[in-house]
């Protein structure tokens, strides 16, 4: 019985608990590093797209999944009422993440010569926490 209400906190009931809003945002992240990460591949290896910019497209894919799975599980108190101005708020920190995205893949690919796959790896990880923490505390509680 203990073990169902414990699962019912992590993954069912709406919550305002920083930790387990940040166990669902990996969860999401999750999700949406599959999507960015396999887009990532899709359009370099396949349409051979610079990596760069296939990097960007990827992101921007993962921004919105991450949007929509972010306001329907992970955050349940929203404080703006306009949605379109949320989104606009919550693009802006993915962009701002991104740019994060986009030097520390150059700095890790060109820089370093770590493959562009593994730097991808790396810099998500970093972008992460960048990410939860500025919609937290900004847009959602």
């Amino acid at each position: 019985m203990a073990h169902d209400n414990l699962l019912q906190k992590l993954f069912k009931n709406q919550t305002n608990k920083t930790w387990v809003q940040f166990l669902r945002y990996i969860l999401v992240g999750g999700i949406v590093f599959i999507i960015d990460f396999g887009f990532l591949f899709i359009l370099t290896e396949v349409f051979g797209i610079y990596y760069l910019i296939s990097a960007a497209l990827a992101f921007t894919l993962g921004l919105i999944a991450n949007y929509f799975l972010s306001i329907s599980w992970v955050f349940n108190i929203r404080i703006l009422t306009k949605k379109h101005f949320e989104f606009g708020v919550f693009a802006l920190i993915g962009i701002i993440g991104l740019f994060f995205n986009e030097v520390l893949i150059w700095v890790l690919t060109e820089d370093q010569g770590i493959n562009y796959l593994i730097s991808k790896i790396f810099a998500s990880i970093l972008i992460l926490f960048w990410n939860f923490y500025a919609r937290k505390f900004i847009l959602f509680r």
